[in-house]
């Protein structure tokens, strides 16, 4: 398991220093995550079986996922009064958010639809 974590987070330290030295405008942990999913597939194509205990390890974060939304939980009950005073303001925005994001789902669909249909 320990060897498992470590693997995951020396992928994240890659994708964090190559976003530090070449200022992509990305998230370093995204950077590692796609070269880590770049290396699992390498190697499930080899024939290796490398990242076995970073899939171990990944599942038991999985496992406890719900652990990490506690300190979300807690700020939310003791931020009580602040959000019902900006209520109005928080419904407006998630509102347009998923609307825009189901709107932006829908155009990609449809491009992508057209796109593939032409071959």
């Amino acid at each position: 398991m320990i060897k498992g974590i470590a693997l995951l987070l020396l992928f994240q330290l890659i994708g964090e220093s190559i976003v530090f030295v070449s200022g992509i405008p990305l998230p370093g942990p995204v950077v590692g995550l796609v070269l880590l999913f770049v290396a699992m597939q390498l190697c499930k194509v080899a024939g290796f079986g490398l990242f076995a205990e970073a899939e171990a390890a990944a599942d038991g974060f999985l496992a406890n996922l719900g652990l990490l939304f506690v300190p979300a939980g807690v700020g939310i009950v003791a931020l009580w009064g602040e959000l019902q005073s900006q209520a109005a303001i928080l419904l407006a925005i998630l509102v347009i958010s998923a609307v825009l994001t189901l709107a932006i789902t829908v155009w990609t669909f449809i491009i992508m639809q057209r796109l593939v249909g032409r071959r």
